[in-house]
């Protein structure tokens, strides 16, 4: 008996060193015994849809997470971010990767960030706006996509520039060409892309917003919050965010110190 004790003590304490969660953490993460994942596809810096699914720096650090809970990862993909947000507390998902907002913190927990991203404005070639300051004038509109972190900043921020609401990101870039609008707010990335192969068009200097992204989960899950936390914080430390972002394509520049 006293051979088994010292086995089950040595067993348990090896559980320990591996950082093992207790099962407050797995009833917060994975109720179900699956981490259950939201992903928001309208931002390529962080997950865009490949042959075999999702995939960049936001689903790798979902299947690293899942992996040290010790359960299956199962992705639910929404097509902009307002999807992510206006879902919390439905139960479709455990945990999010979204911008950090005041209006979102109502309902969700955020992590530290784990990338920063710019916000940039997009404007016609022969627009006479030459600074983000310009931007905020009667008459002037504003394409953006509903319900993203640009369109919950800008919402406040901006008090005379009129905001015109697209469906996702993506389509707020389309219905600024279509329909003549001033300008398009947005992730800097996809609309310096933009910018590249459409000449009539050109990005203002600067950026009008740093965009803090982070891993999420629905209010009241105290521990899993504590664990995601750490887990952001190790992800970070040890170069993972930077490494993915760069497997993925991107600037691993982009990672949140």
């Amino acid at each position: 008996m006293r051979l088994l004790a010292a086995a089950l003590a040595i067993t348990l304490a090896a559980s320990a060193r591996a950082g093992e969660p207790d099962p407050a953490v797995l009833r917060d993460l994975a109720p179900t015994g699956t981490l259950r994942t939201a992903i928001n596809l309208g931002n390529p810096v962080l997950a865009a849809e490949g042959p075999d699914g999702p995939r960049g720096v936001s689903v790798d650090l979902a299947r690293r997470l899942a992996e040290r809970l010790g359960v299956p990862v199962r992705f639910v993909t929404y097509p902009g971010a307002g999807a992510v947000s206006g879902s919390a507390g439905s139960g479709a998902w455990d945990i999010c990767f979204l911008a950090i907002d005041p209006k979102r913190a109502e309902g969700i927990a955020f992590t530290a960030p784990y990338v920063l991203i710019a916000g940039s404005y997009l404007v016609p070639a022969a627009s006479p706006i030459r600074a983000t300051e310009a931007v905020d004038r009667a008459g002037i509109r504003v394409s953006v996509g509903r319900g993203s972190a640009y369109d919950l900043f800008l919402t406040r921020a901006l008090t005379r520039a009129t905001l015109v609401r697209a469906p996702t990101s993506a389509e707020a870039v389309t219905a600024f060409a279509r329909d003549g609008l001033d300008v398009a707010a947005g992730v800097h990335q996809p609309l310096a892309a933009y910018a590249a192969s459409h000449p009539e068009t050109r990005l203002l200097p600067g950026h009008f917003m740093e965009i803090p992204q982070a891993m999420g989960l629905p209010l009241g899950r105290e521990a899993g919050a504590a664990y995601l936390a750490r887990f952001v914080a190790a992800a970070k430390a040890d170069g993972f965010v930077a490494e993915r972002l760069r497997a993925s394509g991107q600037d691993p520049g982009l990672a949140a110190p």
